[in-house]
């Protein structure tokens, strides 16, 4: 019998030694082909056999099989999905219980999917297989013997019903980029593009990688070739076995699809798989880390590479729009743009991939799907269903709650305006570290496996980072420490999340979650109390850490040491962390400030009050700016900006797009036009008004105000983005012919109005006065002062 910590040990991470898999494909036949990577570095493949299984709550919808048709087992516990049903043949298996329940329920049920979640388990193969063999990915095989390729198509449209394909740039696994494109000497068009896709792919299976990547491969590059190969009668063949056809899996974000029930329905959308490659898309990881970061501009490939220092200084920039010109007279050009974008592909991939590569070494599913996993219900619901098949522990079912309502977070406001001498006190992952010091888990784990597994991560996590700092910067060692270190927080922190996500995980548990907020609210008001009785000024507390002013005759040892003080009284496991200290802070509302780091021009903004994916960049420039001058203590470089900015608009010297809000379509051409009539919305009088007809939910427009009404920009940072939507062919890049006086008033009342806090209201009325009607009693700026005003009672809100 195992002990304990081996048990814990096979939950988290599998209990199969096979080393170095890099790709696994399973049908229902029970067949699964396993691709491995030796030490050596030879790809090996392996044909496994596997019984196919579903997990149900009765055994009532197989009382009309025969016993020798398949194996049931009924597994220990109290849970309700107790009957571990397996056969040769998982599609047998599915007729079987269909053919039931049909019979029970007195009509066709057609698919397992239309089970409910409480009576029925049925996982895709690879997961089935994962899960039953204790196999996962990447054992003992570091992520650069990966054989990683990129692949990037030059298109000369968005459409591929009628645009086409002329180039296709492949970064090889030897870091190396090559372009192959359409013979312009033949006649026939499509026999060029066909002759074109077959060579790409072709070349591709040649190169014979691991893993594919790029860019929006999934919402661009896949379907767009998919389809012209389709159009063309090309084979869409680029996985390792050419016998098992491309197939398609349901995706959050992805290519949308038609189903035969429901024609081309906007949200609908689906991922490409093929046996043999992991398909992953470098948007999830750009996603995934500006989720915590918040600290990208955008999450296009070209602004994302050059704020990361991932750009070559010489990288060749073409709009969008007129890659095929450019390609008609300068060839060599748009080549070595297609060949930055892999590059650029490739180094963002091993910048940003290394959480979902050490996640593939522990969840039992494949590789690109937890590229794109999110953490809960993809990540730790897999984790447990593992832990509890292994145990022979019947799995409990999704429940909806009881009515008891989820409690939120307290977030605490102190005081509002410009704070200096600030300290950062980090609150180390709170809510996992609480519900690990007075053991908060779900009533339903049997196992305990949930806070076995968070025990396990947080340690991971630790050590990770401690390896990182102590790498070599830079070396590949830091940088799988660090990968580590990222997938096993994101994981971790995602468990109070599940507890709370109610008849959406299978273990939730509202009155637990409720519980660690209860006790997260006692140790927030304890250690603010604390602090402040030892002289700081508190700013701003959440679960994430505290803010606060340290008196001037305070040294960065005293500030560490009051830090220090406070974290030795709170409970076993929750710490508190001296994060950092900063010259000021701007506080405006929770979790909404502006910090200016010691030294520093420029300040760090966060908040959707200072950050926001809709607000123009025009005024948003101007917070910055405006608000490191604020921070600085220097109230007329404030005004200086303010009126820089509105001389700025009036001359139009900013582009179009430096006007321009983006926004989010939410309804079609048709369910627009069927509104239309009662109510007229900006964005999409914008889209007709600039000649554009066709456009589909989820896609997103840059949308301005001109002279002559609303109108859509280009925004050259997206020409790789096929979902947003851009003016009809022809209409000026950057027309410049925005209503000026529109945003002025706009800098005012939605940009300027955010550093009320920060001066006192004769300071504000001068600083923002109009530049062409100077006031009579203007007081001398130079002289003035930001403020910090301190709130008679605490702001307490909900997170």
């Amino acid at each position: 019998m195992t002990d304990r910590a081996t048990r814990e040990d096979e939950w988290l991470f599998g209990w199969d030694p096979t080393p170095g898999i890099v790709s696994v494909w399973a049908s229902l036949d029970g067949r699964a082909l396993v691709w491995r990577r030796t030490a050596e570095g030879e790809l090996v493949l392996e044909e496994e056999r596997f019984r196919p299984w579903i997990l149900l709550s009765s055994r009532d919808d197989l009382r009309h099989v025969g016993a020798h048709t398949l194996s049931i087992e009924e597994l220990a516990g109290p849970g309700e999905l107790r009957f571990l049903v397996r056969a040769d043949d998982g599609r047998a298996l599915a007729r079987a219980v269909l053919e039931g329940a049909s019979r029970r329920l007195g009509r066709r049920v057609g698919n397992l999917r239309e089970l409910p979640k409480e009576t029925c388990l049925a996982l895709a193969p690879e997961d089935q297989y994962l899960a039953s063999t204790g196999r996962v990915y990447f054992r003992d095989l570091p992520f650069e013997r990966l054989r990683r390729a990129q692949i990037d198509l030059e298109t000369t449209g968005l459409d591929p019903e009628v645009d086409r394909i002329f180039l296709v740039a492949i970064g090889r696994p030897d870091g190396e980029a090559e372009t192959h494109e359409i013979d312009g000497s033949t006649r026939d068009p499509d026999a060029a593009e066909a002759d074109l896709l077959e060579r790409a792919l072709a070349r591709v299976r040649e190169l014979d990688p691991d893993v594919i990547e790029n860019h929006n491969l999934h919402g661009f590059d896949l379907p767009f070739l998919a389809r012209r190969t389709e159009l063309l009668d090309v084979p869409f063949a680029f996985g390792r076995d050419r016998t098992i056809p491309t197939s398609k899996r349901a995706s959050a974000r992805g290519a949308r699809v038609a189903t035969p029930d429901q024609a081309a329905h906007p949200m609908r959308r689906a991922r490409f798989s093929v046996a043999g490659r992991e398909l992953v898309d470098t948007l999830d990881a750009v996603r995934r880390h500006d989720f915590s970061a918040r600290d990208l501009p955008g999450h296009g490939l070209k602004v994302v590479a050059k704020h990361l220092g991932l750009a070559r200084s010489d990288r060749v920039h073409i709009p969008g729009a007129r890659i095929f010109e450019v390609f008609r007279r300068d060839p060599a050009r748009v080549r070595a743009y297609a060949m930055d974008d892999v590059r650029e592909a490739a180094a963002l991939a091993a910048t940003l991939g290394g959480a979902a590569f050490a996640l593939a070494r522990m969840a039992p599913r494949r590789y690109e799907r937890l590229a794109d996993a999110g953490a809960a219900t993809g990540v730790v619901d897999p984790l447990l269903v593992r832990a509890y098949l292994r145990e022979r522990e019947a799995l409990p079912a999704h429940r909806e709650g009881d009515g008891t309502a989820h409690s939120g977070a307290a977030l605490h406001l102190f005081a509002t305006g410009v704070a200096t001498r600030v300290v950062k006190a980090d609150v180390a992952s709170l809510y996992p570290s609480l519900m690990r010091s007075f053991r908060i888990g779900p009533s339903r784990d049997r196992l305990g496996a949930f806070l076995s597994i968070v025990d396990r991560l947080v340690a991971l996590r630790l050590e990770a980072k401690r390896l990182g700092k102590e790498a070599v910067k830079g070396s590949a060692e830091q940088h799988a420490h660090d990968a580590m270190s990222a997938a096993m927080k994101l994981v971790v922190n995602s468990a109070y999340g599940y507890l709370g996500a109610t008849s959406l995980t299978r273990f939730a548990d509202v009155h637990a979650a409720n519980e660690v907020t209860r006790r997260g609210r006692e140790v927030l008001g304890m250690l603010c109390s604390e602090l402040e009785a030892r002289g700081v000024t508190l700013l701003e507390a959440d679960t994430d850490g505290v803010y606060f002013s340290a008196p001037p005759a305070f040294s960065e040892d005293d500030e560490r040491r009051v830090v220090s003080e406070v974290d030795a009284l709170l409970p076993p496991l929750v710490r508190l962390e001296f994060e950092g200290r900063y010259a000021a802070m701007l506080s405006h509302e929770p979790k909404n400030y502006a910090l200016l780091a010691y030294g520093a021009t420029e300040p760090v903004l966060r908040g959707v009050a200072f950050r926001s994916s809709r607000a123009e960049p025009y005024g948003e420039e101007f917070l910055r700016r405006a608000v490191g001058a604020l921070l600085a203590g220097d109230v007329q470089g404030v005004r200086d900006a303010y009126v820089s900015t509105v001389l700025a608009l009036e001359r139009r010297e900013l582009p179009t797009i430096a006007v321009a809000s983006r926004v989010r379509l939410t309804k079609t051409p048709d369910a627009y036009a069927a509104s239309r009539k009662q109510k007229r919305e900006l964005a999409y009088e914008a889209l007709l008004a600039s000649g554009i007809t066709r456009w589909s939910a989820g896609d997103r427009a840059l949308v301005y105000r001109s002279k002559l009404g609303p109108r859509v920009a280009v925004d050259p940072d997206a020409e790789d983005d096929p979902r947003v939507v851009r003016p009809a062919q022809g209409s000026p890049v950057d027309p410049r012919d925005y209503d000026v006086d529109s945003y002025v008033r706009s800098l005012l009342v939605n940009f300027a109005s955010r550093l009320t806090t920060g001066l006192d209201r004769e300071d504000f009325s001068e600083t923002f006065a109009d530049p062409h009607q100077p006031s009579l009693f203007a007081r001398r700026l130079a002289e003035a002062r930001p403020i910090l005003t301190p709130l008679e009672r605490r702001a307490e809100l909900k997170a």
